[in-house]
């Protein structure tokens, strides 16, 4: 492909990501695949020079662009050789006019712009926010040992703050190589290594990872229980959960899944109740501390979606402190950076649940805030993150 004609396939790609950011629809990761599987013409080295094109053009717009091409432009303010590639040429886009004008640029939209900064994110921690993540991966205690694995990967790796971390290359196709298929490591960002660590389980305890989708953070809790003791992972979404068992099978890790049904979540966790030593909730919310791996979803938050989030996460820590025995503990974390969803709903929390406080978070990483500890991508090279360690009395 020419350049201009990667630059006219990277504004049809963000045409598409721009209407399903609108209407809530599919993400621009999976736009991206189906746009590349209808037309396999196109090859490896084009694929990455279109994708790259069009996820630059997401990070430097903040309020959600007209079309894909005034979000193009904005890239073309700050590189004038892109400027040339609007040639009008088979299969390329037109000439620029005059009158056109680009997308705004920004780390988000205005107001939330002004929600993060009222939480604590400056300009220089919001911007942070839009960089290009590396690749962390998680050794398995289960199976290896940080250096043991360092050296069998085919690729030169560093170490992190979280001690089971090795971080490789953006990009990085590691889940293709045979160390992972034998379960040695999974995927995860150090920052969410770092925060479910904070819950300290110890072998042999009875632990309940309340929110556990696909099952990252409850093969990180079984590596630490040793498979000694009982750990339930439960969520509300079969897709996600369904994922689990399989995983759990390659990592070698011991967890049973419990599917619940919303509304009915106390009465399906009644043999539970005030039985474990230890909860994680990794509760749903608006992500926005990982907007270097998913830069529109910036474009599809509102005031009223982060109201509902907040809703969402006051009834699982609700439900979650049901579940934790007289003396035991619970560790609360979301991927916002916004305070309505980590300091401020955990102080409304100990404001209501007088026998609950909070107690340190032992993390190599992160400062405090509020009640609990917050991990950003400037300050300590991760997801953002809010993390609150929690003790019944």
């Amino acid at each position: 492909m020419t350049p201009a004609a990667r630059v006219q396939a990277a504004i049809d790609i963000l045409n598409a990501v721009i209407v399903a950011a609108r209407g809530q629809g599919a993400s621009a990761d999976r736009i991206a695949s189906d746009w590349f599987r209808q037309r396999r013409f196109v090859g490896s080295k084009d694929r990455r020079a279109i994708r790259e094109l069009a996820w630059s053009a997401i990070r430097a717009c903040g309020e959600i662009p007209e079309n894909g091409r005034a979000a193009m432009l904005r890239l073309v303010a700050a590189d004038g050789e892109l400027a040339a590639c609007f040639d009008g040429s088979n299969y390329g886009p037109a000439p620029i006019a005059g009158d056109e004008t680009a997308a705004t640029g920004g780390a988000a939209p205005a107001w939330l712009i002004e929600r993060l900064a009222a939480s604590g994110i400056d300009e220089a921690e919001q911007l942070a926010l839009l960089g290009r993540a590396p690749l962390d991966i998680r050794a398995n205690r289960l199976k290896t040992t940080r250096d043991d694995l360092a050296a069998r990967l085919p690729v030169v790796s560093e170490t992190t703050a979280a001690p089971d971390a090795l971080r490789l290359a953006p990009g990085t196709q590691a889940e293709s190589w045979p160390e992972f298929a034998d379960g040695l490591f999974e995927v995860q960002d150090s920052g969410s290594q770092m925060v479910c660590a904070a819950l300290a389980v110890q072998p042999g305890e009875a632990v309940v990872d309340l929110c556990a989708g696909a099952g990252g953070k409850t093969l990180a809790l079984a590596a630490s229980l040793q498979n000694k003791g009982r750990l339930l992972a439960c969520d509300i979404d079969r897709s996600r959960l369904s994922r689990l068992p399989e995983r759990a099978a390659r990592a070698g890790a011991l967890a049973e899944t419990r599917l619940l049904d919303p509304g009915k979540e106390q009465a399906m966790l009644a043999d539970w109740q005030g039985r474990a030593d230890a909860v994680l909730i990794d509760a749903p919310c608006s992500g926005t501390g990982t907007w270097r791996r998913n830069p529109e979803a910036r474009w599809r938050l509102t005031p009223a979606e982060i109201a509902r989030y907040a809703r969402a996460q006051a009834h699982v820590l609700r439900l979650g402190a049901g579940l934790v025995r007289p003396g035991g503990r619970m560790t609360y974390i979301v991927c916002s950076l916004l305070d309505d969803e980590g300091a401020d709903l955990v102080q409304a929390f100990l404001a209501q649940m007088p026998e609950w406080t909070s107690t340190t978070v032992d993390a190599p990483a992160g400062r405090p805030r509020g009640p609990g500890l917050r991990l950003t991508p400037l300050h300590d090279g991760t997801d953002g993150f809010f993390v609150a360690n929690l003790l019944r009395a």
